[in-house]
């Protein structure tokens, strides 16, 4: 795959229909070569990398168009944010939209209405035009058209300081969604003002991070005690093994957590093993061993991406049992073994520190 050709095409791209085409295209190589021997990693940066340029070059086509609508430029700055698995860098083939926008704050209640209406309708084109090459929208509207996930920076913080006063499930799930934000495109201070508004604070509210703890052991990995993998057993997908929920979801919660109380700003899994081996907070050994777990969760991940009836990709995270022969079961038992274990001695510490069940 030719990713700087590529990205020249995605940057000098005028219309949406060329972006489609052009990640389309991407699908497809990026599908083939994971047929092939490849290692996952390079595939994840280079697909991930395209997926950010992609995205980037649908916000500057969406000021234009709202240009042409009579909102000629922002009145105020702005950073636009990826949550989930864009935040964390390790997009699919198949990829939704879980965004965030936060603008720079006004001087009077006119200035405010203008740029209310303005982050509305650009909210709205991004939001439009991204379904348009092939991202849909996030189904829990955590997504920049949503008026709750496009606010001034002072609007963000009042928002904040509330989901800290009130460690409800629903706010501490938001909680964790911020921790995985990247900026993706904007003002960097104004971004950089915006996470170190709350990055920094989460792990040290006990009941917050009591509830953290909670959301991340609330999915369990898909191996049983005797090293049998659970598999779905009714509906369409029965015989499939659900390696989102069952695998990935469980690595990434267990790192971010780990990230969070160690005040780590990555965002990305394996970035966050890394600093966490920098500060010594994992030996060489447990690093390399949990990198290599997520490696392979990772690119069976990526396998789980399939087309739906209308030939587009779609990420059930579901993968058909016929994908994975003896050879590709044995490493799955083991990374699934190592991320049981990790989530249990994460258990034990976070109850040694914050107390609860």
């Amino acid at each position: 795959m030719d990713l700087a050709q590529r990205l020249l095409e995605i940057n000098g791209a005028g219309t949406l229909q060329q972006l489609r085409t052009i990640r389309e295209e991407v699908q497809e190589r990026v599908s083939a070569l994971l047929r092939e021997e490849y290692r996952v990693v390079p595939i994840v940066e280079a697909l991930n990398e395209l997926h950010d340029a992609l995205i980037r070059r649908v916000l500057t086509l969406a000021e234009q168009d709202t240009a042409r609508m009579g909102l000629v430029a922002p009145p105020v700055p702005y950073a636009y944010f990826l949550f989930g698995s864009g935040g964390r860098g390790e997009q699919t083939l198949a990829s939704d939209q879980d965004s965030g926008l936060v603008y720079g704050d006004c001087a009077n209640p006119d200035e405010a209405e203008l740029a209310a209406a303005y982050f509305g309708a650009l909210g709205s084109r991004i939001v439009a035009s991204l379904f348009e090459i092939g991202y849909p929208p996030c189904e829990g509207n955590v997504i920049v058209s949503n008026p709750e996930w496009c606010l001034p920076i002072s609007a963000w913080e009042e928002k904040v300081d509330r989901w800290f006063a009130e460690p409800s499930w629903e706010n501490v799930r938001y909680l964790l969604i911020l921790a995985d934000a990247r900026l993706l495109a904007g003002d960097a201070e104004l971004g950089r003002r915006w996470k170190g508004r709350y990055i920094g604070d989460m792990m040290s509210h006990a009941d917050i991070a009591r509830r953290m703890l909670e959301n991340t052991l609330r999915h369990k990995v898909l191996i049983g005690v005797f090293g049998q993998l659970f598999v779905e057993h009714y509906g369409e997908n029965a015989g499939s093994l659900d390696v989102k929920y069952g695998a990935y979801i469980p690595m990434v919660n267990i790192f971010r957590l780990l990230a969070m109380r160690a005040d780590i700003p990555a965002t990305s899994t394996l970035g966050r093993i890394q600093a966490l081996r920098e500060i010594g907070a994992l030996s060489g050994d447990k690093a390399d061993e949990a990198a290599w777990a997520f490696e392979v969760v990772l690119r069976l991940r990526l396998l789980a991406s399939d087309r739906d009836d209308s030939g587009q990709w779609a990420g059930s995270g579901k993968l058909r049992s016929a994908v994975l022969d003896r050879e590709e079961k044995a490493p799955l038992k083991k990374a699934l073994r190592i991320c049981r274990r990790l989530q249990r001695q994460l258990e034990k510490e976070m109850q040694r520190r914050f107390g609860g069940r």
